[in-house]
């Protein structure tokens, strides 16, 4: 690469000018898996940022680049290390530079004096970062975390209340069993190209430049990828498994399964899952919280005259008080009787009992005559202050 215009690399890779060298990387790759070429056939505008992104990757990866680019606003081939100042003479002395991760492109293709090539393309380049292979080798993929995984689970209403577990099929990222998730078989073997040494020099009329070799990619040995996941060292695969609902979980809620996502790569570790609970509602219980509404009917003797009655909990039957001249609407609460709590052990919501005065219909005759005389026993007018409350 040899550009003497100024191009704002920290931008093209959305970094700020202090990240470390593992925020260049991850910035690089990030950006790599969505304009590379293969990604986008035919894309020449992806094409042309792919080379963008991949110049500004390889001033800013590379310490002695990246001082020059800071230093002078840009990076030319040409131009001498930070700190170098040629002689009186021109330097017309050899100068041996160690720029390694160089990408000559198509420039400086002098053989070295280990029988090294001209520099990585871009899909060499690529195929570092992401598993690819050059020279007919795989490369030594680099350690990579597994994804975390999201699904949504629905359950019912007592499954949320009591507990329950589950039996979900689930589609991920498994380690290779073949290749125990390296994606390589064998004994990596001494790259004989670099003799191991991961570097090779190469010529630029009176410089010498140490490069990363091309066929092992810098590793100094040589791989063979696994047939079984294309050096992937993951496998997608659909299993079932067993998950345990947590007494009291909301709807909406997530529910953890450590190590259930996506494999890690080269032995890193595999990510969660997270299931997303979703509760259907239930015909009689309201869930708000940790507690529950509940609507009750009683008869206007009841509501009148007092009464114990049965009402349906969470824990069965449960025998309820209702005061004398109830009218309704009236609430009354049930101590811990509604939800047990998923983050706090023994503790519980409260249910909530509405009371609704149910009015015989007046079809028998005797009933008719007994409100009458009610009316004319205990006469009351509950519409008596309305007007007043209304203000008209």
């Amino acid at each position: 690469m040899a550009t003497g215009a100024k191009k704002e690399y920290y931008d093209l890779l959305g970094v700020g000018r202090k990240a470390n060298a593992k925020d260049i990387r991850t910035a690089f790759r990030k950006l790599a898996r969505k304009y590379h070429p293969d990604l986008n056939p035919g894309d020449k505008a992806a094409e042309e940022k792919f080379k963008d992104l991949q110049e500004a990757y390889d001033v800013l990866s590379d310490t002695k680049k990246r001082g020059i680019y800071d230093q002078h606003g840009f990076y030319s081939d040409n131009m001498p290390p930070a700190g170098y100042a040629a002689g009186p003479g021109g330097g017309s002395d050899d100068v041996n530079f160690d720029f390694g991760g160089f990408d000559f492109g198509g420039g400086a293709q002098g053989q070295g004096s280990q029988g090294g090539t001209g520099g990585a393309s871009f899909r060499d380049l690529f195929g570092q970062f992401f598993g690819g292979r050059a020279g007919g080798a795989a490369l030594e993929p680099e350690q990579e975390p597994g994804g975390d995984l999201e699904y949504q689970l629905e359950i019912d209403f007592w499954d949320a209340v009591r507990g329950a577990v589950k039996k979900l099929q689930i589609t991920r990222m498994d380690s290779c069993e073949s290749c125990h998730g390296t994606g390589a078989i064998g004994t990596p073997q001494t790259c004989p190209t670099c003799n191991g040494t991961g570097s090779v020099q190469q010529t630029a009329g009176k410089m010498r430049f140490n490069v990363p070799c091309n066929r092992c990619g810098g590793t100094g040995k040589l791989r063979t990828a696994c047939k079984v996941c294309g050096g992937e060292g993951r496998l997608r695969r659909t299993e079932s498994i067993d998950v345990r609902i947590p007494v009291g979980v909301a709807n909406g809620g997530r529910v953890r399964v450590p190590g259930k996502g996506n494999a890690g790569t080269m032995g890193a570790p595999p990510g969660d899952l997270y299931l997303r609970v979703v509760v259907k509602p239930h015909e009689f219980f309201e869930r708000r919280a940790n507690d529950l509404y509940t609507k009750v009917p009683v008869t206007v003797p009841e509501a009148s005259l007092g009464a114990k009655i049965e009402v349906p909990t969470i824990d069965g039957r449960s025998l309820v008080r209702i005061p004398p001249g109830t009218n309704s609407g009236k609430t009354l609460r049930l101590k811990d009787k509604g939800v047990p709590s998923a983050r706090k052990d023994g503790a519980r919501g409260d249910q909530y009992v509405e009371i609704q005065v149910i009015v015989p219909e007046p079809t028998d005759e005797r009933v008719r005559n007994l409100m009458k005389e009610l009316e004319e026993v205990a006469p009351v007018d509950p519409r008596k202050d309305l007007f007043a409350k209304a203000g008209v």
